[in-house]
């Protein structure tokens, strides 16, 4: 059963969107500055050229970083960056803006590094929606920004799936993509993220992942750094948080994630988060 190949990113995807919106295709001169923005991030493709990219004292990102090939730079949190090119020689960019579902909550979010930067030859299976997305860049079409913003979505998905198959050389930490990285592991949270009403046992989650309840729990701590319960009840509040925001009830929510009642939701919800669902949602609705 562990060798069977299993779908680590749909459920993910489907229950957080991520939204790219091209908004930049051609050659950038000079100095060109990206603000940092709350729920925002960036994926830039560098398509030709070299250039230099810089950043703010950031812990565990290097302030200049010079690219000397075709790549691509993803910025999944807000974190100001500049571009310096060439004034006589710009590099061809195309750039897009990604709004992430629930911002900082977003398990993305939380789980990526702050900056990926991979060389697009890197990257199986890319040079075919790269020549589609620059080719509806290239000339005005009907429907060419709505095609083109998907197209950005296909290239994020499938640097997601390279780097679910390289975390280490993609520089992710220990989380929820290491987890999803592990062949056994990544049963038991794909089982998780699906059904997350289920009421998972550690012998359960053992069970999905082929393994005995004392190596599963030890490994499923040293991959992912939290306990499968931990584990569990927080991908339950992030669950919680998007229904929040989508105008469910919390009993409804309750009945959804495996809780016993609205009371009880919202008394893990307040431990796990600070504040009622109410409070949190009365918050969240300020901040926008």
């Amino acid at each position: 059963m562990a060798t069977q190949p299993i779908d680590r990113l749909s459920s993910l995807l489907e229950r957080f969107s991520v939204r790219a919106h091209l908004f930049h295709t051609g050659p950038l001169c000079g100095v060109t500055t990206y603000a940092a923005k709350p729920g925002r991030g960036f994926l830039h493709v560098l398509r030709q050229g070299e250039m230099a990219v810089t950043h703010r004292a950031s812990k565990g990102l290097c302030k200049r970083i010079q690219v000397s090939e075709p790549s691509l730079l993803f910025y999944p949190r807000p974190l100001a960056h500049q571009f310096h090119n060439a004034p006589a020689d710009g590099a061809d960019f195309a750039c897009a803006t990604l709004d992430f579902e629930g911002g900082p909550t977003h398990p993305l979010v939380r789980a990526l590094p702050s900056l990926v930067l991979l060389p697009l030859s890197r990257v199986e299976g890319l040079a075919p929606a790269l020549a589609l997305l620059f080719a509806e860049t290239e000339r005005v079409q009907c429907g060419q920004r709505l095609l083109a913003d998907r197209l950005f979505e296909v290239v994020l998905l499938q640097m997601l799936r390279w780097l679910l198959d390289h975390p280490e050389d993609g520089g992710v930490p220990v989380g929820m993509l290491t987890g999803l990285a592990d062949s056994r592991l990544a049963r038991a949270l794909v089982a998780m993220h699906d059904h997350p009403g289920q009421p998972w046992s550690l012998d359960t989650l053992a069970q999905e992942a082929g393994m005995s309840r004392t190596a599963f729990a030890a490994r499923f701590k040293s991959v992912v750094g939290a306990t499968p319960g931990d584990y569990l009840a927080n991908w339950r509040m992030s669950l919680a948080q998007t229904g929040l925001r989508q105008g469910k009830a919390v009993k409804l929510l309750a009945s959804e994630l495996g809780y016993a009642n609205a009371s009880a939701l919202s008394r893990g919800f307040a431990q796990r988060i600070g504040v009622s669902p109410r409070q949190w949602l009365a918050q969240s609705r300020e901040e926008i």
